[in-house]
């Protein structure tokens, strides 16, 4: 287990630093300068100057990435003399435009995103997978008629559609739950569920649409395998061949795309964050676009590809939890 574990890691670490390689390339390695990108049609060629100075773009490619590295270890300094600023580690970058570290700006938003879609992903899992679980169990009654239907609508759903009704509906006319918005649960702990729990409900009931459809699949599938018909052959109740044979095979397809979607979730709900008007990871991203913030924009892109890269070595270790055969591979 231990040489596993080892094992993915060093390949998490390779394919960071190879991310991490192309978007550097990608960003400071064009033919347009990404001081005059950033700077605008507006900045003298003094400025623009300047511009590469503060940035270091002046330097070789190879240089430039190598200082990128060393600040996410130990900090850098932009600049020299009086206009010189200091990033403590781990410094992804400098935004002149609002004239503070990328990682303050991160530091904002990312647990926005994450109160966002950590909350929806439980009510995602535990509604969808379980009505899905149950429907296969109960195949060809009204229950599993219901389930399908109801998964059918949401899976069809759009949250730019569904959001904006259930906030007309439950905000602004019942009045049932405040406007949607992030308060630090440690500031405010019922303020914080209050303003989460629409973006929560709506992310949550149209995504457990697909888990539920994904799980009814698997199980049935599963539950006309060999081995599940030994197990009753054998002897053994209805509920624990379900439970300890079943189940467990049917759930490694779901945990794939679990992982798959939470790694690529906490890079930034865009449409989430704007229908609801929460200030995330997604609406910094998008900002930086318009905005020409390059070290923002890169450092977005990274963190998104980290939190894709950790949720695939998640998955593998459940996978050799779920099914130990993972581990011989």
């Amino acid at each position: 287990m231990i040489r596993y574990l080892i094992k993915r890691l060093v390949l998490a670490v390779l394919a960071m630093v190879a991310v991490s390689v192309l978007t550097f390339l990608l960003f400071f390695a064009v033919p347009t300068s990404p001081a005059y990108v950033m700077c605008g049609k507006q900045c003298t060629a003094h400025d623009i100057a300047q511009t590469e100075q503060r940035l270091g773009l002046d330097q070789p490619i190879v240089v430039q990435y190598a200082d990128f590295m060393k600040g996410i270890v130990a900090g850098r300094t932009y600049g020299s003399g009086e206009l010189a600023v200091h990033c403590d580690a781990p410094c992804l970058g400098f935004s002149f435009r609002t004239n503070e570290p990328v990682t303050s700006i991160l530091a904002r938003t990312v647990p926005a995103t994450t109160s966002i879609v950590v909350g929806a992903t439980v009510i995602q899992l535990v509604v969808g997978v379980g009505l899905g679980m149950v429907s296969a169990l109960r195949r060809g009654t009204a229950f599993d008629r219901a389930a399908v239907g109801t998964s059918l609508v949401g899976a069809s759903m759009q949250i730019y559609f569904f959001g904006p009704i259930l906030l007309l509906l439950l905000v602004y006319q019942l009045h049932v739950l405040p406007t949607p918005g992030y308060t630090s649960p440690l500031a405010d702990p019922g303020m914080w569920f209050e303003q989460m729990l629409l973006p929560w409900l709506t992310l949550g009931f149209l995504n457990s649409a697909i888990f539920a459809r994904l799980s009814r699949a698997q199980m049935l599938e599963t539950l006309a395998e060999d081995f599940v018909r030994t197990a009753r052959a054998k002897g053994l109740s209805r509920w624990r061949v379900y439970a300890r044979h079943a189940l467990r095979a049917a759930i490694t397809p779901i945990v794939t795309t679990a992982g798959l979607y939470l790694g690529a979730a906490l890079g930034g709900a865009v449409i989430t964050e704007t229908v609801f008007g929460v200030n995330g990871l997604g609406r910094a991203s998008v900002d930086a676009v318009n905005q020409l913030n390059l070290p923002v924009v890169m450092a977005t892109v990274l963190l998104a590809a980290f939190f894709i890269i950790v949720m695939n070595v998640v998955v593998d270790m459940l996978y050799s939890v779920i099914d130990p055969r993972v581990r011989l591979g």
